[in-house]
This record gives C-alpha cells, structure tokens and sequence, in this order.
C-alpha cells in the first residue's frame, strides 16, 4: 500500500520535494506508533504538541513530517541524516484526513457512510440502521461511542473517540470494503467534525438528531456548537456518492439552518410531529414500547409502527433511523420487520433488574443522559411509567472538565420531575468531585432542597437509593449509560453502573 511522498505532495498541492520518490509504508499522529518509512502528522493537541516529537519520529524511521510550522531554521543542521521531506500545510488534521483518504484508496467511496450528528441520540440511531439494514440482507458496519463492529468482526473495536481519527477512521473503513461491507452507521460528533476527522470522507447521507446544550467547554457558544455539525453538511456538498440523502429533524430549533445547508444534489427528508415527510400523526406510550400512526412518503394512507421501545426520545430516534433507511431503499414494512427483533441499546434507557415481576424490587433504569435535554427527555418518559403512589428516584452527576454551565441547569431539570434527587459523582476527572456537586446544587430550588440528597460515592449514592426505594418504585441512574470505568483524578477505576445495580439488588433481596 506504499505511496511516494511524490503522490502525497499532489493530495495535498505542495511543490514535489527531491525526495518525492520515497516510499511511504504507514501513517501516524503518534510518535510512540511511529514505524520505518511512516509519514508523521504534527497535530497540536490539548495536552500535547506532536511538533515536540518530530525528533523521535524521525528516530523511529519517519520519511514525512507534515506540520502547521515553518521548518526550523536549524531542522538540516540537527538531523543531518535525515532523507525525507518536510511539509508545511495550513491545516495539518485536514490534511491527515486528505492523505489516509488517499492513502488507503479511498475506501468511503466504496461503501455507502451515513453520518449521524446531533446532541442526543445518535447511538441508538445508528443501532438502528445498522440492525435494520443487516436484517434487510445489507453487510453493515457501525462506527460511534461504543465502538466499531461489522459483520464477522463482532467484538467491538475501541477507538477512544465517538468518531475515530482520520488515520483510524480510513484504514477500519478500507478493512471493511475488504470484508465486504456495503453500508456504514456512524456517529458523527462535533469534534470531530470540527477536528478534521472525517476530512476526506464520501458521505452518501447526513441527518441531523437535535441541538441542544453540551460541549460548551469545547466550543463555547452555542452558534460554534451548530456550525461544526454544519460541517457533515459541507462533506455532504462535495460527496460524490450517488443518491445522497440529508435527514432533519422538524421539531428541532436549528431545523432551518441544516435545511438551508442541504445541497440540491441531495434528497431532503424531514420527520417529526410537525408538518413533515415523515409526521407522526399519534403516539401511545407504556411499559413495554410504543405504537405510532404516521405518514410517509411511502404511501397516501397513514402507516402504524410498533416500536419495542420506550418514550417520546426514542420515536425521534427511530423516525430519523426509518428516513435515512428509507432513503437506502428500505420500504417501511421492510423497516418495522427488522424493527420488531431490535434490543435497546446498552446504557441507553435500559431497564435492569432481576425481575421486574419480584414484588420486592424497585424498577430500575440506566441512561447516558449527561445534557440537561438528554436528561430531561429520559426523566418526562419514565415519569408516565411510575405507578400511582409510587416515587421516581433520580440518581445523577455531571462530569468533570466538561462544560460547568450545564450542572445547574440538570439538576433544575431534575428536581422538577423526580420525587427524589440523589446527587452524586459521575467521571470527576481532574476536578474535585465535591466542587462539581456544589455547582449542581445551585440549580436546585429552595422549595426543592428536602428532596435532594448528596453522596458523592457513585457506587455508595446507587446502593442506598435502591436499599430505600421501595417495591415498584422506579430507580433512574443518569450520566454514564454503557461506560465500564469511573475516571477520578489520579487514576481510572471499574465502574459499571448496571452492574451496581444488580449487586444492590441483590444484596436487597
């Protein structure tokens, strides 16, 4: 798969270096990962600047530096065996992205890539196509928060990002194109839209969840947030896929903006409970899933869907998951048959417990919720599920070196729906776990304060909760869904949150 720094230097529209008849044999962002003949981006992070490391990358063999800096005016005189070649690029992860895209043969062209942005939702959206369109006799591949998976490679691939770098990204995309894969789920986050990381990729659709408040830490206002999930819109435009879709939620706020931003190449299809392609025309909720009626394109008469899913979230989540199957080719009868065999998704309003028919067990539910919205959504559907004269206890955190402007607002949307409020530590990271709680507690009403408890021991805080509640009450545990770990300071610990709650459950019976 070797490409000469001569090809590399025509992706990126750089003047042919004298050494452009090297060989590159790998790429790498990591000098620790550098390998003989790789081309090593400089890609200047938040903890670290991998300018710092082009000496240990040359060390290691590298034959490309690719950089946003000016080669040093000393580079010839402190590496004078050095043969490769030194790029200077404007934007070193666009051109990361340009280059593995190449690199590994264009491998998004080959497959159709659905990218899924938004705030919430976007797991189990991307589930969902991927079930539907691998039940639908389509080989599917999902790439998000949970990791990487395709037919025949089951176990999931750790990426350490929603949206994995660009390098990762190309070469898990050219690896499923060689095992046959037609079609790719993935979860398309802000950062890394914003990042570069999907540069260079060949998206067939785009389609939008929601937008609302998370990651201001990051971005800092909510028109920057909106703008980087408007770039898939941007990679959409210059895709060269065939039969290009884009799919907006209606009832968001910010429908207008990713309306606007749809090419004319590019189907729209809009779906919602207002006016749109794909309305909902009824909803009826319980404790075992949902029904809706609603319109379709796919036929003048309104359509009933049975969905094995619970809340209003998730009628969303599957209203988007149906158009851009729909857009695949998938009729709706098609879309229900697969719907009816789909799991809820780990972590993603799960419900846990050793039987919900034990008289002595409280219902208890595990959610990713860790956005005031996401919380909020999660909570207005299990309010309806709580029996008459029974209590909703809500245990959550907010993560550390995350945006703090988000901590009261969750814990107002909390108070107002919950009986009782336990408030604990999520993944603290550098930041003191008690200092995170005190800026929860001030979105806490006085009137609200005898409802509200403090146990910043997660594992303490889900153990005491369910001890107390009593039979059929429900038990929300929000903010760390699916994760397997609790990130603290000066290390990172085993921590599974449904877990704890079977040990509580147990030691309760």
């Amino acid at each position: 798969m070797a490409k000469t720094i001569e090809e590399l230097s025509n992706v990126l529209d750089i003047e042919v270096p004298q050494s452009g008849k090297l060989d590159i044999t790998g790429l790498a962002y990591n000098s620790k990962e550098v390998k003989s003949g790789d081309a090593f981006f400089c890609i200047p992070g938040e903890k670290f600047d991998g300018n710092k490391f082009v000496g240990d990358a040359i060390k290691a063999g590298a034959l490309l530096i690719v950089s946003e800096k000016d080669k040093p005016e000393d580079f010839d005189k402190e590496y004078p065996d050095y043969k490769g070649a030194y790029f200077k690029v404007d934007c070193v992860r666009e051109a990361m992205g340009r280059v593995a895209s190449f690199y590994f043969d264009y491998p998004s062209s080959k497959l159709r890539l659905l990218g899924v942005t938004g705030t919430n939702g976007k797991t189990t959206t991307t589930h969902i196509i991927e079930h539907v369109l691998n039940e639908s006799g389509h080989k599917t591949a999902l790439i998000g928060t949970m990791g990487v998976r395709w037919p025949g490679k089951t176990d999931f691939v750790d990426t350490h990002h929603t949206t994995p770098q660009s390098i990762d990204l190309q070469k898990l995309l050219a690896q499923m194109v060689k095992d046959g894969v037609t079609h790719a789920a993935m979860e398309a986050s802000s950062h890394a839209i914003f990042l570069k990381r999907v540069e260079g990729c060949q998206f067939a659709s785009a389609s939008l969840t929601n937008l609302t408040q998370d990651h201001l830490d990051f971005h800092k206002t909510m028109d920057h947030y909106r703008h980087s999930k408007l770039g898939l819109w941007d990679l959409l435009s210059l895709s060269k896929a065939k039969n290009k879709s884009s799919v907006i939620n209606k009832d968001d706020s910010s429908a207008v903006y990713f309306t606007q931003a749809t090419p004319e190449s590019a189907r729209l299809f809009t779906y919602g409970f207002k006016e749109s392609d794909f309305q909902v025309k009824s909803a009826k909720y319980s404790g075992t899933g949902t029904k809706i009626v609603l319109k379709t394109p796919e036929s003048n008469e309104d359509t009933e869907l049975v969905l094995p899913l619970l809340g209003e979230f998730n009628v969303y989540n599957v209203l988007c998951a149906l158009a851009i199957c729909y857009a695949e080719g998938i009729s709706v009868s098609q879309f229900q048959k697969a719907l009816n065999t789909f799991e809820s998704v780990p972590g993603r309003f799960q419900l846990v417990g050793l039987s919900l028919e034990n008289k002595n067990t409280p219902i208890c539910i595990v959610d990713y919720a860790h956005t005031p919205d996401g919380l909020e959504k999660i909570l207005k559907a299990a309010r309806p599920m709580v029996e008459d004269g029974k209590k909703l206890f809500v245990v959550f955190g907010c993560g550390g070196d995350r945006d703090p402007t988000k901590r009261p607002k969750m814990a107002e949307v909390a108070a107002s729906l919950a009986d009782e409020l336990i408030i604990t530590s999520d993944n603290p990271r550098s930041e003191d776990p008690d200092k995170i709680i005190e800026d929860i507690l001030v979105g806490i009403d006085q009137s609200k304060k005898e409802l509200v408890a403090v146990e910043a021991d997660r594992r303490t805080a889900i153990h005491e909760t369910i001890a107390r509640a009593q039979a059929h009450d429900m038990v929300v545990v929000a903010g760390k869904g699916h994760e397997t770990y609790q990130i603290l300071k000066d290390r990172t610990i085993d921590f599974n949150d449904a877990e704890e709650i079977k040990i509580a459950l147990k030691k309760r019976l």
